[in-house]
């Protein structure tokens, strides 16, 4: 993308253009990066303390900063001054690609094959190989990536954009302007099965998956349709790659979760969530609004009240955790002694409850 001036990005998307007037006009920006390594033509922002004393030596051509850094950051050059820099960054890359990507062609491809039922919105674009069913919907300028698949009567929302080997499956649905990566599967059968004289008995999973506005989804991630009811993600969830979603689980609107996580069957997660990479969280187990779990955590039961939970043993060298692990396997016996010692005690306050 050819450079383009301070004043035209905050003309765009507003800040304060600080720094020497004449500098500030001058620099012309072709990239966003970061502290270390910029250069004159380069855009970066600081969000973090511990990054500040990177400041001072940044070749930068324009720094990104908070109001407390207006000085500081004026005195080495331009800067734009925000109150919430990270944020001013995300909207800027957002900013940055619509002006940069290639626009996507609206049309049909000759090698898609399209159901003469399926209804298709103005300006949508359907890519090679791209297989849809008898009574799909897609809403006005949606993408399909080419080997997508979209079965019988499923529906897309206008302005969504699913990458190529994309499977949204029968009766499942998406919202508006969501993105969904390759190899995402929707809809995939969920894990039942019944035991029947030692050997397993499928349970046909007869609801869909109903998925919300704002949506994205990682590569590879795959969401189950429900066993009776739907698997349901609300509005503005952002899902990572690698995650598993169980059938008839419920996440709530704005969660986030990172890569490698699994939500088991029947799972709630509440509103304004987080889940860190490679969290479990169990099956039918509920989590409140405004819970965030700990990468690498359990959760094996519900949680009731907002906060930040953490269920990871902490690594250590092999030895000293299996003397640890060997101690915790002795806590319940230890726990009973140590409650016949305080009833056998003469004095009872002389030791606290277990």
């Amino acid at each position: 993308m050819a450079g383009v001036g301070l004043q035209e990005i905050v003309t765009a998307l507003g800040g304060e253009l600080t720094g020497e007037a004449s500098a500030a006009n001058a620099v012309r920006i072709d990239r966003i990066g970061p502290l270390e390594g910029a250069t004159p033509s380069t855009i970066t922002f600081l969000s973090s303390p511990r990054l500040r004393p990177l400041l001072g030596a940044s070749q930068a051509g324009c720094v990104i900063v908070a109001p407390d850094l207006r000085d500081v950051a004026a005195a080495r050059g331009a800067a734009i001054v925000t109150p919430d820099p990270y944020l001013y960054f995300a909207r800027l890359t957002q900013w940055w690609v619509a002006r940069a990507r290639e626009p996507v062609a609206a049309g049909v491809h000759a090698s898609a094959i399209v159901e003469g039922s399926a209804r298709l919105g103005a300006g949508v674009s359907i890519g090679a190989l791209v297989v849809i069913e008898a009574g799909v919907t897609v809403g006005d300028g949606a993408v399909i990536g080419a080997h997508g698949y979209v079965g019988r009567d499923a529906r897309i929302g206008a302005g969504t954009r699913l990458a190529a080997r994309v499977t949204l499956g029968e009766r499942c649905v998406i919202g508006a302007r969501g993105v969904v990566h390759s190899g995402v599967v929707i809809g995939a059968d969920g894990f039942g099965f019944a035991p029947a004289e030692g050997r397993w008995e499928k349970i046909e999973q007869l609801g869909a998956v109903r998925i919300g506005d704002d949506v994205e989804i990682g590569a590879n991630t795959c969401i189950d349709r429900g066993a009776l009811g739907d698997t349901v993600i609300e509005d503005g969830v952002k899902l990572d790659n690698l995650i598993q979603i169980g059938h008839n689980v419920r996440i709530g609107a704005h969660s986030a979760l990172a890569g490698c996580v699994g939500v088991a069957g029947s799972a709630i997660i509440g509103k304004h969530c987080t889940v860190g990479g490679a969290g479990m969280v169990l099956g039918h187990l509920e989590l409140a609004d405004h819970v965030h779990i700990s990468a690498g955590s359990l959760v094996t039961r519900s949680i009731r009240k907002p906060g930040q939970y953490t269920g990871v043993f902490p690594i250590d060298d092999n030895a000293a955790w299996e003397k640890n692990a060997a101690t915790l396997r002795q806590l319940h016996a230890l726990r009973d002694r140590l409650r016949t010692l305080e009833k056998a005690s003469p004095d009872k306050n002389a030791t606290g409850t277990a």
